[in-house]
């Protein structure tokens, strides 16, 4: 699925996802885990496509709203190479409140899973 940005640039999932692979930028955070924030992510996108920042932000936005439309849509999406995400239900259950010990009843509810493909497990490694 692609989509055209007001410049005339076509943006689709491929070069999204191309570009999330072949981009280093990550800023270090508590407990050693590296994030690259949406702001970084943004400015990589601009830069690899040679757009706005402005239509960077919009696709970015764009393609989230597709994933989550199509996720509510259909409960999985599958991007070859990249990954799966799936929408799963998770059974109610019985928890604790860390605070005070007392049990506590958790509702069933429906979550998002990722299952990473092949390509992106071997670009990890």
């Amino acid at each position: 699925m692609f989509h055209v940005l007001q410049m005339g640039v076509v943006v689709g999932h491929v070069m999204v996802l191309k570009m999330l692979f072949c981009q280093t930028i990550k800023k270090e955070m508590k407990g050693g885990r590296l994030v690259m924030t949406k702001a970084e992510l943004v400015a990589v996108m601009a830069d690899g496509a040679d757009i706005s920042k402005a239509a960077a932000a919009k696709a970015l936005d764009i393609y989230t709203k597709t994933v989550a439309t199509e996720l509510k849509k259909n409960g999985k999406l599958g991007l070859v190479g990249f990954g799966t995400f799936s929408v799963t239900k998770r059974k109610a259950r019985t928890g604790r409140n860390p605070q005070t010990g007392d049990k506590i009843k958790i509702k069933a509810k429906k979550v998002v899973k990722f299952r990473p493909g092949k390509a992106l497990t071997d670009k990890v490694k």
